[in-house]
């Protein structure tokens, strides 16, 4: 099941080391089967704020996206990243192939019930 890396980041003065942390991100997570999905993108807000920039790396799973994300490669040029650009990151799993969102609402649904 593949993993996901997304991260919500703010905006950013432009910077030398952003440039170069640009540059060499994809070397890191190339190993590890990485691939950027959303990089350098407008987004459309429809709902709510979403100041700053999304960025979303596919991983084969979250063992995966975990060895990247505590890599000595990554470790090592995330200070180029952080040291200038506030933002969140998240890794998550995606859904089973065939994943059924009614079996989700259904489930939720049993839980309510057995609260009353």
């Amino acid at each position: 099941m593949p993993a996901y890396v997304i991260g919500h980041l703010q905006e950013a003065a432009p910077h030398p080391e952003i440039a170069e942390y640009i540059e060499r991100i994809s070397g890191t997570f190339e190993p590890y089967g990485g691939r950027f999905l959303v990089h350098a993108a407008q987004h459309e807000v429809q709902e709510g704020s979403w100041p700053g920039h999304v960025v979303v790396i596919e991983f084969p799973g979250m063992e995966e996206a975990r060895a990247w994300w505590d890599s000595a490669a990554y470790q090592e040029i995330a200070p180029l990243r952080s040291r200038h650009i506030v933002g969140d990151i998240i890794l998550v799993p995606g859904v089973p192939e065939g994943y059924d969102p009614a079996a989700t609402a259904k489930a939720m649904r049993a839980a309510m019930a057995e609260q009353r």
